[in-house]
């Protein structure tokens, strides 16, 4: 079998067609409920809308539209076309629903009504083909206590005492690994632009789109570091949320909501039922310190080989909203003499395990994940977040992987030009990945606005250097042009996938 391909303009013209019927009050009261078809396709959203609906339904399979010949009532019921919605009207709106979706190219049709009960029928060619109780599927589905063991096997990270020895050569070797170089490769072979709604493209924290008619813009961000999970899948689950949330923050929004993906081996195995479980406790308690809602995802099971499972992934997006998509902020420097100040703790040789140090310059995932104080993210987000709406900054950018030496390369070269900056910072900041830490620039009038506020919410907060020259000098140990850093950040990934 084939994955099933999506069509974005497809895609795009249903949602305009629901908004537009529900964007309108008379829209909205013919409309009872309507979901999206994805997982299980028809069987799940007839299923789960009646049966929260405590209602039974009467489906036609034959009414369906079709992509191919020849499909079983147990196919069409399991089929996960994509670009669907099932939708419940108010009997005898049939036909204006219908006209709505046809002005947009659509297929639209009367496939079955609700009744009253709780079982869905389904009929073909006007023969029963089954019937299925929608409450022990939708509401009282078994819940399985599977047997969890933490795993043994998780090592302590590896001597760093060669750490500081080239810092050069290490910010070079890091820049260039797939994780961190541009993925300007993938992105450059898609339009951003359709619909010119795109206000911050690929290349920042978070891309960042305009609604129209209005000052407001989304900003959109997906997250996750496997190795943090491996090594700890609670703390790792946390770290994920948080650093969305912080993305979105940077971009100058307020975290919203999230959807996830979550992808674990076998949950026969205890050590990965034991992963599952600690990742959705991690998650549940950050997305409730930052109230952000699970609002969809998905769980992907089974992902493994004969000898492994893959490292635990539980994949975060997250949705912010701007009030004004004008105060909107990106992660590249602006101005040459800009005061950069770190928000968020020092970076300690502690939190070097799952770093991507160790993985590119070791060859070791190990150790244990990166401290985490979500107050204290919390914090430093509020100041990031009420500095942009101020108007005092001019760049955001957090800290995570690579540490902050990584982060401060990517803020001189991932604009529209190159510019560098001169930092005094101590030998532990540079590629530890201590969480909860954002790079910003102010203008020098406002950069004690700044300070005196994040005095005020108990957030730590430095100047550390100024922006300007063309190289990036870190005390003694970091001297590099800007132009050397970005060449090979810009050619890494592409270099890794065919060579050279």
């Amino acid at each position: 079998p084939t994955v099933q391909v999506g069509d974005p303009f497809t895609e795009k013209k249903l949602m305009e067609a629901c908004l537009e019927l529900m964007e309108s009050e008379r829209g909205r009261k013919m409309i009872y409920g309507i979901q999206d078809m994805g997982a299980a396709g028809l069987t799940c959203s007839s299923v789960e809308m009646s049966g929260k609906g405590n209602v039974g339904m009467d489906l036609q399979l034959n009414k369906v539209p079709l992509r191919e010949t020849g499909m079983s009532p147990y196919e069409i019921m399991l089929s996960e076309s994509q670009e669907r919605m099932f939708l419940v009207a108010k009997k005898g709106h049939e036909r204006e629903i219908l006209k709505t979706f046809h002005k947009w190219d659509l297929d639209a049709v009367v496939v079955g009504e609700v009744t009253k009960g709780h079982e869905v029928a389904i009929r073909n060619n006007g023969s029963i083909a089954g019937v299925v109780p929608n409450r022990p599927i939708s509401e009282e589905a078994p819940v399985y206590r599977r047997p969890a063991k933490k795993p043994s096997c998780v090592m302590r990270h590896a001597s760093c005492e060669e750490i500081f020895a080239t810092p050069d050569a290490i910010l070079l070797k890091l820049l260039s690994s797939p994780n961190l170089a541009s993925k300007k490769w993938v992105y450059r072979q898609y339009d951003q632009t359709v619909g010119t709604d795109t206000v911050v493209l690929p290349g920042s924290d978070a891309a960042v789109v305009r609604i129209k008619g209005t000052q407001k813009g989304l900003a959109m961000t997906t997250d996750c570091n496997s190795r943090y999970c491996y090594l700890d899948p609670r703390r790792g689950a946390q770290i994920a949320v948080a650093e969305a949330a912080r993305n979105i923050v940077c971009s100058g929004g307020r975290p919203l909501a999230v959807t996830n993906c979550l992808n674990f081996g076998s949950p026969e195995n205890p050590e990965v039922m034991w992963q599952f479980r600690e990742a959705v406790r991690g998650m549940g308690e950050a997305c409730r310190l930052f109230g952000t809602p699970i609002v969809s995802g998905n769980v992907s099971f089974y992902n493994e080989s004969v000898k492994t499972s893959i490292y635990p992934t539980p994949t975060i997006g997250m949705i912010g909203l701007l009030e004004d998509v004008e105060r909107r902020c990106t992660q590249w420097f602006k101005e040459a003499a800009d005061p950069i100040v770190l928000l968020g703790p020092d970076g300690s040789e502690r939190d070097l395990g799952g770093s991507e140090y160790l993985k590119v310059i070791h060859g070791v995932v190990a150790g244990d994940a990166p401290r985490l104080n979500l107050k204290l993210e919390k914090a430093v987000q509020s100041v990031c977040l009420e500095g942009i709406r101020k108007g005092w900054l001019c760049s955001a950018h957090d800290c995570s992987e690579g540490g902050l030496a990584v982060a401060l390369a990517e803020c001189c070269m991932s604009g529209e030009g190159l510019i560098g900056a001169t930092l005094t910072l101590a030998p532990s900041h540079l590629f530890a990945e201590t969480q909860s830490r954002i790079i910003v620039t102010v203008r020098e009038g406002d950069l004690q606005s700044l300070l005196k506020l994040a005095k005020v919410k108990k957030c730590p907060a430095k100047a550390i250097g100024k922006v300007g020259g063309d190289r990036l000098k870190i005390n003694d140990l970091v001297d590099l042009p800007v132009s050397e850093l970005e060449k090979v950040w810009q050619t890494g990934f592409e270099s890794s996938l065919f060579g050279g």
